[in-house]
């Protein structure tokens, strides 16, 4: 790249070809949109992102099964479900992500939406319009999230947090998909109380392989201080939506184009 305006032009040409319908198909985004009620949008696309590791149809079947378990009505299941329900759930594994986890996040949520309308409280709550950045938002949400008495300190680990410096790729995915709305057909934009300017870009090795080419980081950590530094980055690029790179950057490693 020679430049800062190079690399402005040739990402944002990148998220312009990557950033359309077509690419959710083979994407677990594709979970959320079987649905139309915002509920089972989150909830399903809270699910998506979380066992969002691996082969991607290994994370689109693992959610699928998880639909059905939930008679393809979640919110629906998650308020007024019996425990009588959850015996299916039992045997439930995606990697290392098993029936103990799903039972607690089974747990959780009924007891969260028993009392709230969306999940978008749990995280918004949290922060403020003047914080620059989602880490409020996300240490906050680790902590309602195992508010329960009782939860298994196993499932910690699928609830990443910055305060054990995590880069927490897959819940800033998630809200990635829940608050950008740029009226493209892929993020969702249901939720106004964290701005898009605030949001922290999902930094996985693809993004991180890419982002090293294009000196958009400067360490091979993928920690949440890699996180910020790379988010700090596009800022320069677009200061309103800087996660938009995530189409460019993710679409180029994934392809092994760059």
């Amino acid at each position: 790249m020679n430049g800062f305006l190079d690399l402005k032009n040739f990402l944002d040409a990148k998220v312009e070809q990557y950033n359309t319908p077509n690419f959710i198909a083979n994407d677990p985004i594709c979970i959320p949109h079987l649905f139309s009620k915002k509920q089972d949008i989150e909830i399903m696309g809270f699910f998506a992102a979380v066992l969002a590791w691996g082969q991607r149809i290994t994370i689109i079947n693992s959610c699928k099964k998880l639909i059905t378990l939930m008679d393809n009505a979640p919110h629906d299941f998650i308020k007024n479900h019996q425990e009588i329900d959850l015996k299916p759930f039992l045997g439930f594994v995606h990697r290392t992500f098993n029936d103990t986890d799903l039972l607690y996040f089974m747990a959780f949520l009924k007891s969260y939406y028993a009392n709230n309308q969306s999940l978008e409280n749990a995280f918004a709550k949290h922060i403020s319009k003047t914080d620059t950045t989602i880490e409020h938002a996300l240490i906050g949400f680790h902590h309602t999230f195992f508010d329960l008495p009782d939860f298994p300190n196993r499932t910690r680990k699928h609830i990443a947090t910055p305060e054990r410096k995590s880069a927490c790729k897959r819940l800033n995915m998630y809200l990635r998909w829940m608050v950008r709305n740029d009226k493209k057909g892929v993020d969702f934009g249901l939720w106004n109380s964290i701005l898009p300017s605030q949001l922290i870009c999902p930094c996985d090795l693809h993004v991180e392989r890419v982002a090293q080419k294009l000196l958009l980081i400067s360490t091979k950590n993928l920690g949440w201080k890699t996180a910020l530094e790379l988010t700090q980055n596009l800022r320069k690029l677009d200061a309103n939506d800087p996660v938009k790179y995530d189409f460019a950057l993710f679409g180029l490693g994934i392809e092994n184009k760059f």
